[in-house]
């Protein structure tokens, strides 16, 4: 429905989640991230979803952020149950089995730059800028999230001052991975997704996983869950099965 508050749709093998609050540049209240948490949750579990895009309604904004004008209106009571829904729903959406692409076709300020820093792939436009603006009211986030992408040095640049960073900037210092036109960003997204999908999805979710396993780990412990990960959880297709189709061009 037109006015749901986020929309969930399939294109084969991929799920494109669109924030559907345009007159709100997309801003996050209850209402969107609860369905959005839900909705993640039900595309981990179903096995025709090999990737997931999330994009903003609009040609503006892929979200402003959290609804200020809800937050406000929360007692001290709310507002811890909130904190702790949120950190409960930003872990989930960057440890979600599947890998996810953001289409981020317009600004990504506050929350919406957190979000954007939460998935694995970002993709944007020239219309697409960020603000990390927590330090300037007086809160904290990202700190966790930002700094794997882009770096430590950069990543406090952006946090400290809570500038803008417009779209050639981001691809610079890797926030983007890659800059489209505004008109081919969604079809740049879907193409992305088709190659990730294309491949063999237990070892896609299996690196995903290994990644995140690593952060804090040694070099050598790296390697080892590497290993471990490869015999206990990945379901290996024994070599003539894998390298059937180089074996195949080979004897042509």
């Amino acid at each position: 429905m037109a006015d749901d508050v986020l929309l969930v749709n399939r294109l084969e093998d991929i799920a494109i989640i669109t924030l559907n609050r345009p007159e709100k540049l997309n801003a996050q209240n209850r209402a969107l991230q609860i369905k959005f948490d839900q909705a993640i949750t039900e595309l981990e579990h179903d096995d025709k979803v090999k990737v997931i895009i999330i994009t903003g309604s609009g040609d503006k904004a892929f979200s402003a952020g959290a609804d200020i004008y809800e937050m406000v209106e929360f007692s001290d009571q709310d507002q811890e149950k909130y904190s702790s829904f949120m950190a409960d729903w930003t872990w989930h959406l960057a440890t979600c089995k599947k890998p996810t692409i953001a289409a981020i076709n317009g600004l990504a300020y506050g929350g919406g730059a957190l979000l954007a820093s939460l998935v694995d792939i970002r993709l944007g436009c020239e219309r697409t800028s960020f603000r990390f603006l927590a330090s300037s009211v007086g809160r904290a986030n990202s700190t966790w999230s930002l700094p794997l992408i882009i770096g430590w040095p950069m990543a406090k640049e952006l946090l400290f001052t809570a500038r803008t960073v417009e779209a050639d900037e981001a691809l610079k210092i890797g926030l983007l991975n890659k800059l489209f036109v505004s008109s081919e960003l969604m079809n740049g997204a879907i193409e992305m997704g088709r190659v990730i999908a294309a491949n063999n999805p237990e070892a896609v979710q299996g690196i995903k996983n290994i990644m995140i396993s690593d952060i804090g780990m040694s070099w050598r412990e790296m390697l080892l869950n590497e290993r471990q990960t490869v015999i206990e959880t990945l379901k290996v297709p024994p070599a003539q099965e894998s390298f059937k189709d180089f074996l195949e061009r080979k004897t042509q």
